[in-house]
């Protein structure tokens, strides 16, 4: 395909008809990008008028160039293409197809190990607060109140970042675990003799 700037339209020209001479295809049978078809009768026009005029040749090349780039891109084909102010034909390629990569195999998760790494964490977390809790409820049951607020709360941060991590959940979920049961047993304990 070759674009030329002719008469202030854009023309495409498909190479040897059955005449021998090439065939002007018309842009609006293309399927193409919204707004191509008129950028390139824009472009066209504008280079009709600098033809007349002195100076701004460059910028219509450069303009006429990016849009065969987008023309070779939208129709997947080289377009020639022939600066109507020098006359100068460049071949102008589409970008090579992006290869595909294979989608990467999910690995199974592993519930076994890592319930067992919940529990365990979990067990930790529950006799670590009910330990403190009962130790400072001795002293006052406001600064064991306030003690699980501050342990939630400095914990919540790195729970709630590690939660996606695929063997730092398994942590994050033994922590959250742990803080509810202790939190259960700490109530139950109130309500006891």
């Amino acid at each position: 395909m070759e674009l030329h700037a002719r008469e202030a339209r854009a023309v495409l020209l498909r190479p040897l008809g059955q005449d021998g001479e090439p065939l002007e295809v018309d842009l609006g049978t293309l399927t193409l990008p919204a707004g191509l078809a008129e950028a390139l009768h824009e472009w066209a026009e504008v280079a009709g008028a600098v033809e007349l005029s002195e100076g701004a040749g460059e910028a219509v090349y450069q303009r006429g160039r990016h849009l065969a780039w987008r023309l070779a891109v939208a129709l997947d084909t080289p377009v020639r293409y022939v600066d109507p102010v020098t006359g100068e034909t460049e071949e102008i390629l589409p970008p090579p197809p992006v290869p595909v990569r294979p989608a990467e195999p999910v690995e199974p998760t592993p519930w076994a190990t890592g319930l067992t790494v919940s529990v365990f964490v979990a067990a930790i977390v529950v006799v670590s607060i009910v330990a403190l809790s009962q130790g400072l409820s001795q002293a006052s049951p406001l600064l064991a109140l306030g003690a699980n607020v501050v342990i939630a709360g400095g914990l919540a941060p790195s729970v709630w970042l590690a939660r996606r991590t695929p063997v730092w959940r398994w942590v994050s979920y033994g922590v959250v675990t742990g803080i509810g049961v202790a939190w259960l047993a700490l109530l139950l304990s109130l309500l006891g003799p």
